[in-house]
Parts: C-alpha cells; structure tokens; sequence
C-alpha cells in the first residue's frame, strides 16, 4: 500500500502541543464564577478532535476525507465552543441554559465518538475491502472515458453562453458581490426560488467537473492527436468559466474552496505523503486565519478589515454559530418532540412546495424561527439534523456510517493513487472538502449540489475491466492502458 510507514514522533509532538495546548489556551476567554460541566466536557472534545486532527496531519498515508471532517470538527466543535462557554458571549442573540449547553457538548462527543468507531472498524476491515471491493471501492475504481468527458466539457460551455448570456448584469454580476447576484435575481431571491439554485449549480457544477477531468484524463505514452487537441482548444476556455462561475466573490466560500482544494491535491507531487502533510496544515491555518475574513465580497457595503483575535472571532461571527444551533435545536426538540419525517426532506429535496405542501422546513430556517431571529440563513449542523430525526441512537447511527465510508473512501484512493484516471483521484479530494458545508448545514439546502457533485464524475466514467487492486505488492499487475479516444485507425 502506498504510503506505508511511520509517524514523525517530533511532528507528532508538535500538533499535539499546538492543537491541544497552544490553541485553546489563545482562544481561551475571562470566565467568572464556577467552572460548569459543560466548560469541562468541552475541555475533553477540544482533547479528541486535536488529537485526531493530529493523527490526520502526520498520517503515513494522505487522509483527505478525514481532514476534512476532523478539521471542521476542532474548529467549529472543538475551539469555537470553548471560547463561547468560557465568556458566555454567542454570534446571535439566543441563549440555552447550562443544562442545554452541557447536552450540547454532549451531543457533539457523541457524534464524535460514533465517527471515530466507524473509521476504527473500516480500518480494520481495510485488507477486507482491498481483496473483495464492495460499493464505494468499485465506484472509485471507475475510469475516466475521454468521449464523455469531451461532451461534459462541450455541455458546460454550452450553458456557460445560454446562462451567462441570460444573466442580469452580465459577466460582471460575478465579480461584484452574491448580494448582487441574489438582487438581480440569478440565485435564490428570485420567486422562482425552487429554479434558481439548480440554475446555478448546473453550470458550476458540470464545469468545475468538466476542467478537472479535461486535465486528469488519461493519455496515451506515444500520443493522441485529438484528445491533445481537444485539450489545448477546450481547457483556456473551461477555465475561464471557472473563474467566472466559481470564485469566491460570488459563491459560497466552502464551495470555491473545495474547488481550488480539489485542484490542488490533483497536482500530482502534491499526492505524495510528504506533500501531502505539508499543503493539509497550510489548509488548517488558512482557514483558521483567513477564513473569517473571506466574506469581504459577500455584500455591496463593504468595510474595512478590522482584524481580531481567535476568540471574538468565535463569539461574534456567525460563521461560527454552528454550537450555538445545536443548544437552540436541543431546547427546539425538548418543546416541539422530535420528527424522523424531517430526514425526507433532504432526500427528496426536488420535489416543490406546490406539489408536497407539508414538506419539512429547512432545518436552519426552523431554528432561526424559533430563536426569533429575523436574519434566517442559518446553519443546521449534521449533529442536530440527525438528533431531531431520532434522537441520540440517529446520532449514533449517521456519523457510524460516516466515519466508516468516510475511512473507505481515503483507503481507496490510496490504493488507487498510482492508477491514472480514477474517479478516487478525483471525488475523494471534493468529497472531503465539501464535507465541511454537509457537516455545517442545513441538509435541505446542499443536497443538490451534493448530489450533482458525485453524480456527474459516474456519467463521465466507465467501469474498471478488473477489481481495483488489489494486487500484491510483490506481484506487479500488466499496466493498466491509458484511455484513448475511439476512432478509425486508433487504438482498441
């Protein structure tokens, strides 16, 4: 397997002071009176996701997927709530009681927990999977097919001209602000509102998708004239509509971030471990430091940067709400009961209110709602999604299943890293990066993408002809030829 070997004991001590010492102590804030049980659970999860986040980071092997979910989990879950329990200061208004607070934290360990035992046990069925793929081994052995990524890229430009040509302020609408976007009528504002996002994400989607496979393609040793044609005609064109559809001016930030992410780990020196390690902790810092100043283009009223420290950061953003929502959702569920049909709402999403008048509300919106809060673009975090389905054993049972996926899917691209024109290369990168906006929430709102954003790599790839590989080691398999483009004369 590729990767194999040891931690860095010096890097090991390392990320360990620095995440569970360093960090929470800069984010610490004055407290006043008793220390709460709350403030003390919390101290444990800040210890679980450093520690696992340190795992992550000096893995032999490249664990994408867990980075991604680990990452979120100590900056949201982990430094974000310590500081708003240590001060009592919160981004919005509500406030839950110390009982409320502690089944938070609670909660949170809980999840925590369940994910850590999902990725324990697929890592210990992880020979199992290598000598018979199941599901999401098979998927990501798949191979990228050069005519269907030519009429992917050729679909994308096509409705690059329709959409953009159609688009209320032209060109320039995507380089001002998504307030802007949103007034002119191009996303959810609209009274099509059901449209305008599937509007949207059906361009952003397909061409991000489309730019990526153009340059992950494979290619023949001696040649191909026209897949090289093709590419040097179609990649300036794909990513000009990249940058149009895809910045960070006018898409959300945890979207123009997994497309710059996945890009990056698709270098191919940046797949190495070394690498690897090296660019996930640039990510780590960036988005502890940078990303709470990365809405600076979301509004027209723009100020100046003023910048702050870590934990006012934390306590007066609200990019940060997402503990804060899982205290409102828990006092939510204590009042109103808990509803499994509130889990039908994110799995069928396209139907419209028109059609299914009951359809349960975005989870967010609810919260906000009943916070009484005017402002309702909210987040719902995965952890209260799945409470307010079941409970505690729904808890259990989403982030079980995530976490063992979650460990399948790094397994797979491991294995599959050396085989050029794997989906795994390519899904596993945007999987774990996208995470973050399906762990932050709310369901309801990013399943479409979601489900655009690993639908489309399965239209654009075929089948392996044999089992992803799980050949020895010892034992090289035949190479693997390079996919062509089928045509008279040409390669079978």
């Amino acid at each position: 397997m590729r990767g194999a070997g040891v931690r860095s004991v010096p890097a090991v001590c390392v990320w360990a002071v620095v995440l569970t010492v360093v960090l929470p102590v800069l984010v610490l804030r004055p407290h006043q009176g008793p220390v709460p049980m709350a403030l003390v659970l919390q101290a444990a999860v800040v210890a679980h996701t450093g520690a696992a986040l340190t795992r992550v980071l000096t893995a032999p092997q490249v664990r994408l997927v867990g980075l991604g979910f680990w990452m979120f989990s100590y900056i949201w879950f982990g430094l974000a709530p310590l500081s708003m329990l240590t001060s009592d200061s919160y981004p919005w208004p509500y406030r839950a009681g110390a009982e409320t607070s502690l089944r938070a934290v609670a909660t949170v360990e809980l999840g925590l927990l369940a994910y850590s035992a999902g990725t324990a046990f697929a890592a210990r069925r992880a020979h199992l999977h290598a000598a018979r793929p199941g599901l999401p081994e098979r998927l990501l052995a798949r191979r990228l097919a050069p005519w269907r990524v030519l009429v992917l890229c050729g679909c994308a430009l096509s409705l690059a001209v329709v959409l953009l040509h159609g688009q209320p302020g032209g060109v320039g609408a995507y380089f001002t602000s998504r307030q802007a976007i949103n007034e002119t009528g191009a996303l959810d504002e609209a009274p099509d509102s059901f449209l305008q996002p599937l509007r949207s994400w059906s361009l952003s989607v397909p061409a991000f998708w489309g730019l990526l496979a153009l340059l992950r393609v494979p290619r023949l040793p001696d040649g191909d004239r026209l897949l090289r044609g093709a590419r040097l005609l179609l990649l300036p064109l794909l990513a000009a509509v990249n940058i149009i559809v895809n910045n960070p001016i006018s898409k959300p930030r945890f979207w123009a971030g997994t497309v710059l992410l996945t890009l990056l780990f698709n270098v191919p020196r940046l797949g190495r471990p070394r690498a690897a390690r090296a660019v996930a902790g640039a990510v780590l810092a960036t988005v502890l430091v940078v990303f709470p100043y990365s809405d600076y283009f979301r509004y027209d009223d723009r100020h100046a940067i003023s910048v702050v420290s870590l934990s006012e950061q934390f306590t007066t953003k609200g990019d940060y709400d997402a503990f804060q929502q899982v205290q409102t959702g828990l006092d939510y569920a204590r009042e109103k009961g808990i509803s499994p049909g509130q889990a039908l709402g994110p799995l069928f999403f396209m139907v419209p209110r028109s059609v299914w008048p009951d359809k349960p509300e975005d989870t967010g919106i609810a919260l906000a709602q009943y916070a009484g809060y005017r402002f309702l673009n909210l987040s719902a975090p995965l952890w209260i999604e799945s409470y307010l389905w079941a409970g505690p054993p729904a808890v259990v049972l989403v982030f079980l299943l995530l976490g063992a996926v979650g460990r399948r899917m790094d397994e797979a691209r491991d294995r599959l890293l050396g085989r050029p024109g794997t989906l795994a290369v390519l899904v596993v990168p945007a999987f774990a990066f996208y995470q973050l906006m399906f762990l932050r929430g709310s369901l309801l709102g990013i399943t479409g993408p979601m489900l655009l954003l690993l639908t489309v790599p399965l239209l654009i790839s075929t089948p392996a002809r044999r089992a992803p590989g799980l050949a020895s080691p010892a034992l090289p398999s035949a190479p693997i030829p390079h996919a062509s483009l089928p045509h008279a004369g040409g390669h079978p």
